[in-house]
């Protein structure tokens, strides 16, 4: 699972799930225009950038 999935799939949870993402991930996504965050390789990229990411 990259970081496109993994963050689309923490997106989409029931408020229920007790699913979580790493804040570094969600805050490089969260940087990139809208329509960018629906392209897997930006946010892919973005990713790539977080120093130490939980992947």
């Amino acid at each position: 699972m990259d970081a496109f999935d993994r963050f689309w799939q923490w997106a989409n949870k029931p408020p229920e799930s007790p699913l979580t993402i790493p804040a570094e991930l969600h805050r490089a996504v969260m940087e990139l225009a809208p329509e960018d965050r629906r392209d897997r390789t930006a946010v892919n990229r973005a990713a790539a950038r977080v120093p130490n990411p939980e992947r």
